[in-house]
């Protein structure tokens, strides 16, 4: 198959496309900086190129190129605003929303989209209700569209390799004598990156998938103060986790959002952690994977990075 994979270059992106690769498919790879995918062009049917997917005509020609679209374009902030802010309406809800109707005005017959576990139109986080509106934009592009199919996947926060989670934690453990943390308490379910790929090229050629939203979690759920303690103590610098009252985090968060750049955590990023993110469904046989376990592999990465 043609292949269409939107946030590619990413950390889920760049095991996707390896693994689609492997499976005998030909990838497109759009990407706004071409130096961020250079290390993908060692695949032989990897077609990496610069692309403006908000860009209507561009993005029409793209999906019209290919036989399936998936879809991993995510942002963790996003300027404040009602029920979501303008950087998540842009990015999570508009793009799968033009992505779905496109597919559909160009008869192409498979998406699969990136969501996230915990997506809820009434949830505490703006990051959660433009997750939630997104999912309903794309069921309602393809509402009666006989011939299309879409699947949605909602994961757990997702480890591996050069990962913006676990090793978050271990650098600041090199850092920090100890690590204060509000929303310690939080129970998160990780799964691993190559699991994620996994799951997504089989659906892609399962017919069983259509029309499903699958919570993607790990075998364990840990506490978020766990999770620190845990890559604090596999990268080499064992530190204590302090819990902080929550609007005392509010307070550091809104400190780091003051900061250039992308803060360290956003106050939004701490609505989501006034609820536990983890699933009590049992996998779904059709998807053909059994997780692996937390222990098993960020150990070995955080020791080596």
């Amino acid at each position: 198959m043609r292949v269409l994979v939107m946030g590619g270059t990413g950390f889920i992106g760049r095991h996707l496309v390896a693994r689609l690769v492997a499976a005998g498919h030909f990838v497109h790879v759009p990407t706004r900086h071409y130096q961020n995918g250079r290390d993908l062009l060692v695949f032989p049917t990897v077609n990496l190129f610069v692309a403006d997917l908000y860009n209507d005509a561009v993005l029409a020609r793209l999906i019209g190129e290919c036989d399936a679209v998936i879809n991993l374009i995510g942002v963790l902030y996003s300027r404040r605003g009602q029920p979501y802010g303008a950087d998540f309406a842009k990015v999570h809800v508009e793009l799968p929303g033009r992505v779905a109707r496109t597919c559909r005005a160009l008869g192409i017959s498979r998406l699969i989209h990136i969501s996230a576990l915990g997506a809820d139109a009434h949830g505490p986080s703006a990051y959660s209700r433009s997750k939630a509106a997104g999912e309903a934009a794309i069921i309602d592009a393809f509402s009666g569209y006989a011939d299309g199919t879409y699947t949605i996947f909602r994961p757990s926060v997702v480890f591996g390799p050069k990962d913006h989670f676990m090793n978050l934690f271990a650098s600041l453990a090199r850092w920090l004598p100890v690590i204060p943390m509000a929303g310690a308490r939080t129970r998160l379910q990780p799964i691993y990156v190559g699991d994620v790929a996994t799951v997504i090229a089989n659906a892609l050629v399962n017919s069983k998938t259509a029309g499903q939203i699958y919570p993607l979690a790990g075998l364990q759920a840990y506490r978020l103060g766990e999770l620190v303690r845990l890559a604090s103590v596999w990268s080499g610098h064992p530190r204590h986790v302090v819990n902080l009252p929550m609007a005392l985090g509010r307070l550091q968060a809104l400190f780091f959002e003051c900061l250039p750049g992308q803060p360290l955590i956003s106050r939004d990023n701490l609505d989501s952690l006034t609820v536990d993110n983890v699933s009590n469904d049992p996998i779904a046989p059709e998807l053909g994977f059994v997780p692996q376990s937390l222990e098993s592999i960020a150990p070995v990465y955080l020791a080596r990075d």
